[in-house]
C-alpha cells in the first residue's frame, strides 16, 4: 500500500525529536510526487508574556531564531531531496495552531512530529504537544520516536 500526501506539516521546535520527525518527513514526501513539505515553528506566546514586559525585544528574538532554525532546515530538505518546502513561524498555543489554523490553512493531510519535546515534569503537568496533535486532528498524523525518548522512558 502505497500512501500520496500532498501536504505535509512538520513540527519544529530544535529538540531531538523535531530532528527525527522531520528526517522521515523529508522521507515521505520525497515518495509523493509533487508534496510540499511546510516546515512550522510555533513560537507559544504564553511561554514569554511575562518576561516581554520588561524585555520587549523577546518576540524578535524568537521570530529570528525560528526563521533561522527553518531555513536551516528548509535547506537541509532540498539537499535531501524535497522538491517544494515551505517555511511557517506562527504565534500561539502549539497544541491549537498546528492541529487547527495550520492543518485548515494549509489544507494538510498529514503532520508529522517528534514524540515529545518537553522533559517529563512538563508532560505532567500540561501534557505533550504530540500527544494533542493524535488526539485532534482531521488527518493522518506520524510520530516520530528516537532511541533517545526510548531509553528515557525505560
Amino acid at each position: 500500500m502505497t500512501l500520496n500526501y500532498s501536504n505535509i506539516i512538520i513540527a519544529i521546535d530544535g529538540s531531538p525529536g523535531a530532528k527525527a520527525a522531520f528526517k522521515k518527513a523529508v522521507e515521505v514526501a520525497k515518495s509523493s510526487e509533487g508534496a510540499t513539505l511546510h516546515l512550522a515553528s510555533i513560537i507559544d506566546t504564553r511561554s514569554y508574556a511575562a518576561v516581554e514586559a520588561y524585555d520587549r525585544t523577546i518576540a524578535e528574538r524568537a521570530q529570528k531564531h525560528a526563521e533561522d532554525l527553518l531555513n536551516e532546515y528548509a535547506e537541509e530538505a532540498k539537499k535531501a531531496g524535497a522538491t517544494n518546502v515551505e517555511i511557517h513561524v506562527e504565534y500561539g498555543n502549539p497544541k491549537t495552531m498546528i492541529t487547527r489554523n495550520l492543518t485548515n490553512k494549509l489544507n494538510a493531510d498529514l503532520i508529522v512530529a517528534g514524540a515529545t519535546g518537553l522533559n517529563r515534569v512538563e508532560r505532567f503537568l500540561i501534557g505533550s504537544v504530540s500527544e494533542n496533535i493524535v488526539r485532534s486532528a482531521q488527518c493522518d498524523v506520524l510520530i516520530v520516536r528516537t532511541h533517545e525518548e526510548e531509553t528515557e522512558e525505560a
